[in-house]
């Protein structure tokens, strides 16, 4: 008989990891597809400062490496593959069908969705010729190589806040560019940026274009309130505007809202009876690691109750 899993967790960043180790706990079958490294955007950050138990911060990647290495002793398997499409069951008993980018069909009684969100781009000309050039999505990733060099950040909430403290650390001058007239980022990160002689703001202006033919050379800019643009010097362009839901294989599916971000009910319950949704793919208030892990706790329990309940096992 071919293998029917009790789970398949789509996602292995804080939200998938976490509702690993809590299905794994709880002795289902369980299988984590990911098609990059687990750890999903934390990897990305240098110092997380909000995560409970960590009095004087941690670093992302050392986080995620840990919670990886819990799921792990528990027995979670990993995948490492892209899922490109899933089918919903037919009758209640029956399995759903995951479909991977290399063709590969896994089977499940239960789905948790934990894929996450990416990192919005400009959009403008030069952006994606001189991606991996200059143009960045990660300063934990990058910053180093931008040392006693001018950089540019596109942003205003905490991501972009954040990274620009972190990326101050090495440019000689970060240039923070707004389309608004303050910052979205927490007080405490406004209160230590505005602190830092190493950082400058340019107001209500969107960059245009990014400038350069072998690596980035500049950021051509337009004000609000002036008719002209203007070119501002710079090796590196950092940009954080935003996110959006990886969850276009989903269409059909699950319900989405208008920005592709997975309606669920407060027990991580999508409209797809037997599908579970967690982490920042999820519609929510709050995109952070402490709801994620929430969240995931909260999405293996209840895909434990329906697998249990389908196997005739459910605790009364």
């Amino acid at each position: 008989m071919e293998k029917i899993f009790d789970v398949v967790i789509i996602g292995g960043g804080p939200a998938g990891l976490t509702a690993g180790i809590y299905a794994t706990r709880a002795a289902l079958d369980v299988l984590l597809v990911e098609k990059f490294a687990c750890g999903g955007q934390a990897l990305t950050t240098d110092t997380v400062e909000n995560y409970p138990g960590f009095p004087d911060g941690v670093s992302g990647p050392a986080l995620m490496e840990d919670m990886k290495r819990q799921a792990e002793r528990f027995g979670l398997r990993t995948l490492p593959s892209n899922v490109t499409k899933i089918a919903l069951k037919k009758n209640r008993n029956d399995a759903f069908l995951v479909t991977s980018e290399k063709g590969e069909t896994l089977k499940a009684l239960s789905l948790i969705i934990a894929t996450g969100a990416c990192w919005n781009t400009l959009g403008v000309p030069g952006e994606k010729e001189l991606a991996g050039r200059g143009v960045s999505y990660c300063a934990t990733c990058d910053g180093p190589l931008f040392r006693g060099k001018e950089v540019v950040v596109v942003g205003g909430g905490d991501t972009a806040i954040q990274e620009a403290l972190f990326l101050s650390k090495f440019a000689s001058r970060v240039t923070v560019i707004h389309r608004r007239d303050r910052l979205r980022a927490t007080k405490i990160l406004q209160e230590r940026i505005s602190r830092n002689n190493r950082v400058s703001f340019l107001w209500e202006a969107v960059v245009t274009a990014i400038l350069g033919k072998q690596k980035v050379e500049g950021v051509t800019v337009k004000k609000a309130r002036e008719p002209q643009e203007t070119e501002l010097k710079a090796d590196g362009v950092f940009i954080f505007v935003g996110v959006q839901p990886n969850s276009a294989f989903l269409k059909g599916a699950v319900d989405l809202d208008e920005s592709g971000y997975i309606r669920t009910d407060n027990e991580m319950r999508t409209s797809a009876e037997g599908i579970f949704a967690c982490g920042d793919v999820r519609k929510k208030l709050l995109r952070q690691i402490s709801t994620a892990v929430g969240e995931g706790a909260t999405a293996a329990f209840g895909a434990q109750q329906y697998v249990e309940d389908i196997r005739g096992i459910a605790y009364p």
